[in-house]
């Protein structure tokens, strides 16, 4: 039998969250700024039979690997608008927390169509993998090349790949699982921030101090309502925010996980080892965010 074939499935961060407006259709325009970290889940396909999924790692049992699996939805998919391709059997080495706002069940799900892409022949920039990661849910189609961008509408208008300067952080989850759906419908206009991110700013960002500057004029409009649901966060932040070097603490995506950014990985991984001592039963992990 042939080796599977491997994907990592990176964590998303988004740095920055407007909430533009809820749309009619009940979803949200969104604009954020989003890059990823050296963290991931790890997603292998053994090539040909029926499509399955085993599920394990030390986040399995949250993940779950029934069929609402956003893996086995994403290959669902692309197996729907291009018939007949091999499918086969998926093993999700699940390591990021569920439910958390680093996207891990998109990434997973665009790591799918990337292994289904090389098992098929297909060109990394099908326009059917595309689409079949907008049918699958609002955060595959950035994760499906894990580059810095910035994401509007519900997700699936993207920027081209940003070149940002890798930027030492920690992330930390309390272990509480907050669905992105309760926190979505608590936020109200009054939330919203108000100041708009210039793509053409960012683009000219080189130096990792004139990116933090800039993300300190930016916030996550969901924050709040998080926090509210989830009093916990708070303690996070305010744990991220006492630490020496932390330049910027915010919670990414709808959370529960928040970062916090520093200038050196020294700091970082020092900053990641005094909050394990002080909260050993939370996630917590030293990284980088960039691209993947």
């Amino acid at each position: 039998m042939p080796d599977p074939l491997i994907e990592s499935a990176p964590a998303k961060v988004n740095l920055t969250l407007r909430v533009l407006r809820r749309r009619d259709d009940g979803y949200h325009d969104i604009e954020s700024l989003v890059a990823f970290a050296d963290l991931d889940d790890r997603l292998s396909l053994s090539p040909g039979g029926k499509l399955s999924l085993i599920v394990g790692g030390p986040s399995a049992k949250q993940a779950g690997g029934g069929d609402d699996n956003l893996v086995l939805k994403a290959a669902r998919a692309l197996a729907a608008a291009r018939p007949g391709i091999v499918l086969g059997a998926f093993h999700l080495d699940k390591r990021l927390p569920v439910a958390a706002g680093l996207g891990g069940g998109s990434a997973d799900a665009a790591a799918a169509l990337r292994l289904l892409a090389r098992a098929n022949g297909l060109s990394s920039d099908d326009p059917q993998l595309y689409a079949a990661a907008r049918a699958t849910g609002a955060d595959v189609p950035v994760c499906l090349d894990p580059r810095p961008r910035i994401m509007r509408g519900i997700g699936e208008m993207l920027s081209a790949p940003l070149s940002l300067p890798p930027l030492p952080a920690v992330l930390a989850n309390p272990g509480v699982a907050l669905p992105t759906k309760a926190v979505f419908a608590g936020w109200t206009p009054a939330a919203a921030h108000g100041i708009a991110a210039d793509l053409d700013a960012v683009a000219g960002l080189t130096s990792r101090d004139e990116l933090l500057q800039f993300l300190g004029t930016q916030s996550n409009d969901l924050e709040a309502v998080a926090v509210a649901l989830k009093p916990v966060i708070a303690e996070v932040l305010a744990a991220l925010r006492a630490l020496p070097g932390c330049r910027l603490a915010r919670m990414s995506g709808s959370g529960a996980t928040c970062f916090a950014l520093f200038d050196a990985a020294n700091a970082a991984a020092e900053g990641a080892e005094i909050v394990r001592g002080r909260f050993p039963r939370w996630w917590v992990r030293a990284c980088a965010l960039g691209g993947a």
